[in-house]
């Protein structure tokens, strides 16, 4: 079972982001030093989606500016993501990755059998450290859409390495400061 405090189940997929196809591996963004934000959704082409990865996009700056990679990842193929960001979403900031496998949405254990789409990744939100430890983990039913604002708090909140007391903001003391 995935845990957090644990390290968290590296992968490699590939991915769409600005015109290219592209593998990303887990591992050599932390090694890289950077955070991962990474984040599973049902499925491209859907209503409560777009909302989620535009919010994303909206927020790429402060995520960046964490030194945070984001990549969203569904069970869909890249060429259907290459298909939904040329066709819908517009030019995105971070990578939507393919899970078409579904093996990754498996080790992090948001894929379910839904009875109307089948197997499909329920809204999983993950913030991995730079050695790799999971250290954030949220699932949700694929009906409500995430707070992105609350996941940019709790990856800076993380950074902080300190006790961030409720509704902490960036800026503001630690408990053990």
């Amino acid at each position: 079972m995935i845990k957090v405090g644990q390290l968290a189940p590296d992968f490699t997929l590939k991915g769409y982001v600005k015109g290219e196809f592209k593998d990303y591996t887990l591992s050599e963004i932390t090694q890289s030093g950077q955070w991962a934000v990474v984040f599973f959704y049902p499925l491209d082409f859907t209503f409560v989606c777009p909302t989620e990865i535009t919010g994303f996009n909206k927020y790429h700056q402060q995520f960046a500016e964490a030194n945070a990679q984001v990549m969203g990842v569904s069970v869909d193929s890249h060429h259907s993501h290459k298909a939904w960001v040329e066709h819908e979403l517009g030019t995105l900031e971070f990578p939507l990755l393919s899970d078409f496998q579904k093996k990754v949405s498996d080790d992090y254990e948001v894929l379910v059998n839904d009875p109307e789409d089948g197997k499909i990744a329920m809204r999983g939100t993950f913030i991995i450290d730079p050695q790799g430890v999971l250290r954030y983990a949220v699932v949700s039913d694929k009906n409500v859409g995430r707070s992105i604002e609350e996941t940019v708090r709790v990856v800076k909140a993380l950074q902080t390495g300190g006790m961030c007391p409720v509704d902490w903001e960036e800026g503001q003391k630690t408990l053990d400061e």
